[in-house]
């Protein structure tokens, strides 16, 4: 195979003489030439070797030129061929012009009008191509354009399905995923999330795309009710079952008949009524207070905490085989401070929403505000910026959210990611986020947080001191390459990097 500088050009002629005297006044054009002495040798290289142009004899033995230029145009549609005739066959000519070849010669033939035609033969050629590569550019553009329409109807069609639920990061779609999956059927749900992550959102959408969406929908919070009242509450009392009962009443479990029930902080619920919460959940049953009947429960019972309830369970405030019963399919809410992605979304969310139910005009929010919100740790998470945006929006006197507006401890110093310094006497020093300090936070997020920003911060640097080489960016790291592409997924580092 020869090392292809110029143009290709295979030579197909029966006559030695033709032969060489084309393959000289071509090679002296800098072309490189192939010869073959009839069709069959022709169409044999053809299909080895792709040629930038044939020429081609009419009149050759075993495959005449017609019959090597069907097959040829069947092996290389694109490649230019050129007929050469005897003097005076001008109806054979017309008919390989008819056939597909791209023009043709009579013997002798005319040097310089062969040269001419050869290269603008290679000029419409290239330009064919490129033609052509910018159409499979143009189909790949297209089949990306319908991909990308295609998820984001699909993220548009969650978002709606799961209400006031805001974000479009990885972590988020997770969530609407898996909310999809499992609201169809009457599985128990805990959804787990610090205060203020939407975890009562969650539940609303799980109850909105499940069959009992038109049933009643009876929300607890197992923290905001007496622990004296809170049995009574939940499954109801008879008449004179204590004093004040002087009325049959239903709980709220008897209410929730063929609905759902939502309790939330269910790991505040007392000791007491564990029990009785466990017995509703293994025999769908239950007894009012003060009662002998049992009641039977057809509901769907979804529970949530911010709470870790294992580690309730480890201390032996919380039943184990309650814990159990809840955990079938657990849901985690990420913090704010985990998916920051979704948090201009959620800042615009919030600004259109006030300023409508405030008639005010659409506020403004000046890259300064937004950095100052990414930089923040919002411990009350998505609860906590509502309540931000809603102040501002009342309190901006202009058309653009003002920073005197803002609570203090949002315009601290920006809260630093864990590093580490050096002191004068040598001693390295971890530097941890002020965020860290907060007690509100329990210590195994604090630690969870710690983990993923030090795991982030370690991946770059061994992708830059790699100069971005996976492999050796894994090596540094002590882990495989399927591991690192894995965690680069995670945290969104997947560009400006080889393969």
């Amino acid at each position: 195979m020869r090392v292809k500088t110029s143009a290709n050009i295979l030579i197909a002629d029966d006559e030695e003489s033709m032969r060489f005297m084309l393959s000289q006044l071509l090679s002296r054009e800098g072309y490189l030439v192939g010869l073959a002495s009839d069709g069959e040798q022709a169409v044999d290289l053809v299909r080895k070797e792709d040629f930038d142009i044939i020429l081609l004899d009419v009149r050759m033995p075993r495959m005449n030129g017609l019959e090597a230029l069907a097959q040829i145009h069947q092996l290389r549609p694109d490649t230019p061929v050129l007929i050469i005739t005897a003097h005076g066959s001008a109806p054979v000519a017309h008919q390989a012009i008819a056939a597909g070849a791209y023009d043709y010669f009579s013997k002798p033939l005319d040097n310089t009008e062969l040269r001419i035609v050869i290269k603008r033969a290679l000029e419409r050629r290239a330009l064919q191509r490129e033609i052509d590569d910018l159409h499979r550019r143009d189909l790949v553009l297209q089949r990306q354009v319908e991909t990308l329409k295609t998820e984001r109807d699909s993220l548009e069609a969650r978002l709606k399905q799961c209400g006031r639920l805001i974000g479009g990061s990885k972590i988020m779609r997770e969530v609407y995923n898996l909310v999809e999956k499992v609201a169809p059927s009457d599985v128990t749900i805990l959804i787990l999330g610090e205060s203020g992550t939407g975890k009562e959102l969650v539940a609303q959408a799980i109850v909105d795309q499940s069959a009992r969406r038109n049933a009643p929908f009876i929300k607890v919070n197992c923290a905001a009710i007496p622990e004296a009242l809170l049995e009574s509450e939940l499954f109801g009392h008879e008449r004179g079952a204590f004093t004040g009962a002087i009325i049959t009443k239903p709980g709220k479990f008897e209410l929730a008949d063929k609905g759902t029930i939502f309790l939330d902080e269910i790991g505040d619920l007392p000791a007491s009524l564990q029990a009785k919460l466990l017995r509703v959940l293994q025999e769908r049953e239950f007894e009012r207070v003060g009662g002998t009947r049992p009641i039977k429960a057809d509901l769907r019972i979804i529970t949530a905490t911010n709470a870790e309830l294992a580690q309730k369970v480890a201390q032996g405030k919380f039943r184990d085989d309650l814990y159990f019963r809840l955990n079938v399919i657990p849901i985690q809410l990420p913090a704010l401070r985990q998916r920051l992605d979704d948090l201009p979304l959620l800042v615009q969310h919030f600004v259109t929403l006030y300023c409508q139910r405030f008639g005010k005009p659409p506020l403004l929010v000046p890259p300064g505000i937004m950095e100052i919100f990414l930089n923040y740790a919002w411990p009350g998470n998505v609860r906590e910026l509502e309540n931000v945006i809603q102040r501002a929006c009342i309190l901006s006197p202009g058309h653009e959210i003002a920073v005197a507006t803002l609570p203090s401890e949002l315009c601290a110093p920006p809260v630093r990611a864990p590093g580490a310094v050096t002191t004068p006497n040598g001693d390295r020093v971890v530097i941890l986020p002020e965020w860290f300090d907060d007690l509100s936070i329990p210590l195994s997020r604090k630690i969870e947080d710690l983990t993923l920003q030090v795991e982030k911060r370690l991946i770059l640097r061994a992708l830059a001191q790699s100069e971005n080489r996976r492999q050796a960016a894994a090596d540094l790291l002590g882990i495989s390459r399927k591991g690192l592409h894995n965690k680069m997924v995670r945290y969104g580092l997947m560009e400006d990097t080889d393969v």
